[in-house]
Formats: structure tokens, sequence, C-alpha cells
């Protein structure tokens, strides 16, 4: 019989299967690339205190932002717009860090926007960290498989080694592997560092529950072609929302690298007076009154700190994707 008693690390097979070599990026990454052991640990939450240290974070990232402040500690938001492709420049990183400055946080490819840094883009912030060595570096890849047009997806760990000792990867189960309810995350870094989160969410949430962690075996180690057979119909669909979203009156929309999601602006609309009569003033106006006249929800910009500007995921019925971006175009269209 297996075993069905989860632990703190984690189940020895889980943990095993988060070095076999068909992990293409993040975690086997540290076993490939560097040819030394690693110390996973699957993760659900951990919050720790940060005695009134900072951390980078690239704006987009609020949830992160609101668990620093929790654990006490000072969220330093950089901000990006469309026109850097939404992603931090190594200018900004090298402004944003102060001597109390603990952590950078990068998403790449990210939620809300779906952008991710190419390897040059990394080489330029790694550049910028290890000139401060006071900085370690959290990397969400939580994304990684989830890249079109033949983009190549890169880890800062990967791009400058000798961020190793201080660089902390984390992923999960959720996106590529279609598991969001099963909870499982994960994290590879310095085995003080994962021995630390591990006691600190030894007295919090405690064990992820080992069903989860056997369905993240059996996700890791097998077959891994349905994530390209995936990744296929997501670029159709995110070619199609953004196609349909720029063909709508004061939206503009890029096409982002990766993720699931697009994050098209709404600054066009401002101003303008929906058939309620209510002026738009902000993007939570746009999303408001595009629901009550169209039925279609989406998140406003300002909830990931960015806008006027709103979310979209694509990771549903392409049917339902073009339905929802027509009525977009009649909403911004009947805009006066």
């Amino acid at each position: 019989m297996g075993q069905l008693v989860g632990c703190i690390q984690g189940i020895a097979t889980a943990c095993k299967a988060l070095e076999f070599p068909v992990v293409s990026g993040n975690v086997s990454l540290y076993n490939e690339h560097f040819g030394r052991p690693i110390h996973p640990t699957p993760v659900v939450g951990v919050v720790g205190v940060l005695d009134d240290a900072e951390l980078a974070v690239p704006a987009g990232f609020r949830g992160e932002g609101d668990v620093v402040l929790l654990a006490g500690g000072e969220p330093v938001e950089v901000v990006t717009s469309m026109a850097s492709g939404f992603k931090m420049t190594a200018q900004q990183l090298e402004h944003a860090i102060t001597p109390k400055t603990k952590w950078v946080l990068l998403n790449s490819p990210s939620n809300p926007s779906g952008a991710a840094y190419t390897r040059a883009e990394l080489k330029a912030l790694t550049d910028v960290l290890v000139k401060h060595p006071h900085v370690h570096v959290m990397t969400d890849d939580m994304y990684e498989h989830l890249v079109y047009d033949d983009f190549k997806f890169t880890t800062p760990a990967q791009v400058e080694p000798s961020l190793y000792p201080r660089t902390l990867t984390i992923n999960g189960c959720s996106k590529a592997y279609c598991m969001t309810g099963w909870r499982i995350g994960y994290a590879g870094g310095p085995e003080p560092l994962i021995k630390a989160m591990a006691t600190v969410q030894s007295q919090s949430t405690s064990n992820p529950t080992a069903v989860s962690q056997w369905a993240a075996v059996e996700a890791l180690n097998g077959p891994q072609g349905f994530i390209a057979e995936h990744n296929k119909i997501f670029k159709e669909r995110r070619d199609l929302v953004v196609s349909m979203l720029n063909q709508a009156n004061g939206i503009k929309c890029p096409t982002p690298e990766g993720a699931f999601y697009v994050y098209p602006s709404c600054a066009g609309t401002m101003g303008k007076t929906a058939s309620t009569g209510k002026k738009l003033a902000t993007d939570e106006d746009f999303v408001t009154e595009l629901l009550e006249a169209e039925g279609v929800a989406v998140v406003q910009g300002t909830a990931f700190g960015l806008g006027p500007a709103f979310r979209i995921s694509y990771a549903t019925k392409t049917e339902d994707l073009e339905e929802a971006c027509r009525r977009i175009q009649r909403f911004c269209g009947n805009l006066k």
C-alpha cells in the first residue's frame, strides 16, 4: 500500500519527482545545469517575519505585496507599463534596491499581463543583483511551460549561476498540469531556507495532503505531450482575443509571451459615457458598466495596481471568448 501520511517536506516519492529530468525548468534546472542536489519541499503557503525589510515587486503582484505587509515587511512596487512590455528594467531595479532590501520577486510569465522576460532581459536584471549580495531572489515560475511563438523560458539562477545560493525558485502543478484544486506548490532553494520554511509551515498550514502529492508525482513523471497540445490551443485563443480586442473602440491590447491572460488598456474609453449615463472615470467604472450592459465579467486593472486596464483569462472555451469579445466590441462601440 502506498504511503498515505504526509510530512511537511513532502513524501519521498514526490520530492524525487521534482528532481526528475522531465521537469524542464525551475527545480530540475538546479540538478541539470549546476550538477548539485537541491532540497525541494512542497509548499502551500509560508509567512515569516521580515523585520521591516523591503521587497521589490514589479507592479501587478498585489497579492504578494499584501503578504509582505502581513509579515511585517514593506513592498516596494516597481511600476511597469505597456510601453516596457510590463517588464521591469535593470535601471528600475537598481533604483528600487536599498540597504534594507531583502528580496526581489520576479514572475515570468506573469499574472496579470502574460509578459515574460527573455534571457537577455533577465541577464540585465541578474547583472544588477550580482552587485547587491544582500538581496535574495524569489522567482515565481508557475507559468514556465505556458509560452508561445518559440519563446524560450529561462529562470534567473540558470542565467546567472552565481545567484544560486540566494535564489528561491517556486513552482507548482496548478497551471501547466491543470491541477488548480489540488493545491500543490514546491520550492527549490538553499537548504537552510527550505528548513526554515518547513518549520514555519509546520505550525501554520502543516503538510499538503498526501493524495495531492501522489497526484503531483503522476503529473511530473507522466506523459508531457499534452502540454504542447494545450499550448497550441492557448496560442490560438490568445491570438483571437488580442485581434478582437484591438478592433474595439478605445481598447489597445498587446500580445503576451506566455501564461493565459491578456491585459488590455481601456484608457481610450475614459471620459466616455455608457448607455446608463455613467461617465467612465476609472477602469472599475469600465468593468462595472460592461458587466451591466453585456454580461461580460473581467477584472479591473486597479486590482493589480496598474490601470486603466482590465484582465481577461483565455483559459476557457474558444466560442465563449469569441462571444465575450463581440460583446466588448459592442459595448465600446456604444460609448458616447
